[in-house]
């Protein structure tokens, strides 16, 4: 069975069939689900959806992107929710300097502010990090994340970056992008990277492996992912299936 560690169905995307695809998601082999928290709004939507699925789980977070939202007191009002029995990681945070906004400085208070948040609370977090690897990784350090635990998802960054993130303890989040015939940073970190290191996600809606590519994605299209890895590493699909279902597992305490 396949461990979907990152996806977000409570976008709209999702809005005219999301009961109907999610109810299909145990007959077509995903065991568990994470849906991800962007934002305030979403992290209780996530929260809504975790109380109707059995096996979905949630993480709540602000991505860097919506950090100009937080505030004292709907902070507060985020580290409640990390208290709910199926809110198992504090994610996705981090931060994205692909855009200009919000401030960079907004975006560090933020990151660490929460990455302080899943210490308190003894939970896992999931780190988005885009054009941004030496920040991350300096502010992972000074939080001192090789003490915690959590995930880089949808890592893009080269091996280098892959290896300090690794020697934190931390696991890296492979998704669609490992198809792309562009990805050859992504396959070498793949290669590089033990298989107990690699946890499987879509970012459903988002970034749809070959040949899906520009399609809306969901969890149903990790056996590509999957296959892809696999591929890769020169070793069977349904090794890639297990180990990273084991991994997943052990990160998020499920099962």
């Amino acid at each position: 069975m396949i461990f979907e560690s990152h996806a977000h169905y409570d976008d709209e995307e999702f809005d005219e069939d999301r009961d109907s695809l999610l109810a299909s998601m145990p007959e077509n082999g995903i065991e568990y689900i994470i849906n991800v928290g962007a934002n305030l709004r979403t992290t209780e939507n996530t929260i809504a959806l975790t109380e109707q699925y059995p096996f979905i789980y949630g993480a709540a977070g602000v991505h860097p992107s919506d950090t100009a939202e937080l505030n004292e007191e709907n902070f507060a009002w985020l580290k409640e929710q990390c208290s709910k029995p199926k809110i198992v990681a504090v994610g996705e945070i981090g931060l994205d300097y692909y855009w200009d906004e919000p401030d960079r400085e907004i975006q560090k208070k933020w990151f660490q502010r929460q990455l302080a948040l899943a210490a308190e609370k003894k939970l896992p977090v999931i780190i988005h990090s885009r054009d941004a690897a030496k920040d991350t990784l300096d502010i992972m350090k000074k939080m001192e994340c090789q003490k915690m635990s959590g995930v880089v998802h949808c890592f893009s960054y080269p091996k280098e970056i892959a290896r300090e993130v690794l020697n934190m303890g931390f696991y890296l989040g492979i998704g669609g992008v490992v198809t792309f015939q562009n990805a050859k940073a992504v396959k070498e970190v793949v290669k590089y990277a033990p298989l107990d290191r690699i946890l499987l996600e879509t970012d459903s809606p988002y970034l749809a492996p070959v040949p899906h590519r520009g399609e809306r994605n969901s969890s149903l299209y990790i056996p590509l992912i999957a296959e892809e890895i696999a591929k890769i590493k020169g070793i069977e699909y349904d090794k890639v299936v297990r180990i990273t279902n084991e991994n997943a597992k052990k990160l998020f305490h499920i099962g």
